[in-house]
């Protein structure tokens, strides 16, 4: 199968990286701000000082994790036929951005704070959307107590969309209830482990560094069978080192010590390798989701992730700058598009505005409208005795056409992407009618698609675990819209 990718290491680098990784695991070790983690990681052969709480972690249990880690399994969805298998053999799966800060009113186009009747929206939108493969909740609900908003975002997202959800979590406590909420959509923990229609982003604090929420978080979840994204965001020459190399081995030190973690917990227990590791902007200080070496970044961790066997998330797709529209420059776009080829297996970033911290519905349209076309370099490729086609070559013989051959008309349209004319006006950057339009089909598609609903009874059991998990947080819950 041929597929066009980018390779940005030379065997010789690759190995140098994980010998490195390896190097920066043993010696330097990981911040594991966790007594619980830190005495499971101690039990199975790391070295631990419990007074710095830093866990230093030998190349057996790295070989070891990787191992027992499988490397095939599935993100299941509440409709089977939105399953995904990871990791993919042909195109890569994408999803919207996660956890933005504020949306762009649909109507409007105010930038303001959004409630869990717009994140319904959302959902719904991703639900529709055929570029749409499974759902990050892309922004954080505002209307709720803000120590539960992922467990309604989640609980949320399974009313109002069929796809599989990747949530996000802060501690333990919230990762049980959003087990709890998994299991009652399925029929019970059990199936949960055999289905799991959602995963969850549980992101080290580069560098190095475990938070005490999020890894007992992830340790709670590998016992559940629910698959975790290691989503490294290591910032060249602000979390990480400001070379291209000393980067790359701060992401992939901290996804095998993820990895780690997870097989510590429960031997099996899916993992997923990830990245949204970008240089530092050093004239704001955020991230520079546009940055050359972006793309660089990108190719590396998806050649170490395929190094190991491991499915991954480790490019980003998306068109938007500060507002809704194709605002980014030629260049821009070129970098960002190209870490797409880093064989990442799951690509992030539809709808998605100012560096990830803010989203609106037109976005996600126009993403997706783009995407269509873009995913054409993406088609894997038959390269075999049939498609080389020697017996037509001798058919049509020397200086003739191949044109009026029945082996064109047949074979053409499988083998050829022919652009969609009215997408590409909407994607060229100056097009007057690109929000307008981008507004309307929003709209045609939240009036028109519908999602199937929960059986009464797990709506019921929903809202008993939201109201009872709540009441922690100074304030009922309401009814998920």
């Amino acid at each position: 199968m041929a597929i066009a990718r980018l390779r940005f290491l030379s065997s010789d680098e690759e190995e140098l990286v994980h010998e490195k990784s390896l190097e920066t695991l043993s010696e330097i070790g990981v911040l594991v701000r966790s007594k619980s983690v830190l005495s499971l990681l101690n039990d199975s052969g790391a070295d631990v000082d419990k007074k710095s709480q830093i866990a230093r972690i030998p190349e057996a249990m790295v070989s070891g994790a990787l191992k027992k880690a499988p490397n095939r399994f599935e993100l299941c969805a509440r409709e089977r036929t939105n399953d995904i298998g990871v990791p993919t053999t042909g195109m890569p799966h994408l999803t919207t951005d996660g956890l933005t800060l504020y949306m762009r009113d649909l109507e409007t186009g105010e930038k303001r704070n959004a409630t869990r009747n717009d994140f319904s929206q959302f959902a719904r939108l991703a639900d529709a959307l055929d570029a749409v493969d499974f759902f990050w909740p892309i922004v954080t609900i505002s209307d709720v107590p803000s120590g539960s908003h992922n467990l309604h975002e989640l609980w949320t997202a399974f009313q109002n969309c069929t796809l599989h959800v990747q949530g996000d979590c802060t501690d333990a406590s919230d990762a049980k209830g959003m087990i709890e909420l998994g299991s009652i959509v399925v029929g019970g923990k059990e199936k949960l482990m055999k289905r799991p229609i959602f995963s969850c982003a549980t992101n080290p604090i580069s560098p190095l560094s475990f938070d005490k929420g999020a890894v007992e978080a992830q340790v709670e979840f590998a016992r559940a069978g629910v698959p975790v994204l290691c989503h490294s965001m290591s910032m060249s020459g602000m979390s990480a080192p400001v070379t291209l190399a000393g980067t790359i081995v701060n992401l992939n030190a901290e996804n095998l010590a993820s990895i780690v973690i997870s097989q510590c917990a429960s031997p099996g227990a899916p993992h997923i390798y990830g990245s949204c590791s970008m240089p530092a902007d050093f004239v704001t200080g955020a991230i520079n989701m546009y940055a050359p070496e972006g793309m660089m970044i990108s190719a590396a961790a998806g050649q170490m992730a395929r190094r190991y066997g491991r499915p991954c998330m480790v490019a980003n797709w998306g068109m938007g700058g500060k507002g809704p529209g194709i605002q980014v420059s030629l260049s821009e776009a070129f970098a960002y598009a190209l870490g797409v080829f880093s064989g990442s297996d799951l690509i992030s970033g539809i709808g998605g505005l100012d560096s990830a911290k803010g989203c609106s519905m037109e976005q996600m349209v126009l993403d997706s409208i783009v995407w269509d076309d873009f995913r054409a370099f993406l088609r894997d490729f038959t390269i075999d005795d049939k498609t080389t086609a020697l017996d037509v070559m001798r058919e049509v013989g020397h200086g003739n056409s191949y044109l009026s051959h029945a082996h064109t008309g047949r074979t053409f349209r499988k083998e050829l992407h022919f652009w969609n004319k009215k997408n590409l006006a909407l994607e060229a950057t100056l097009s007057s009618k690109m929000l307008p339009e981008a507004r309307e089909i929003a709209k045609k598609l939240l009036k028109e698609h519908e999602v199937p609903k929960l059986d009464r009874e797990v709506i019921r059991r929903g809202e008993a675990i939201l109201r009872e998990r709540s009441k922690d947080k100074g304030m009922e819950s309401c009814l998920a819209h």
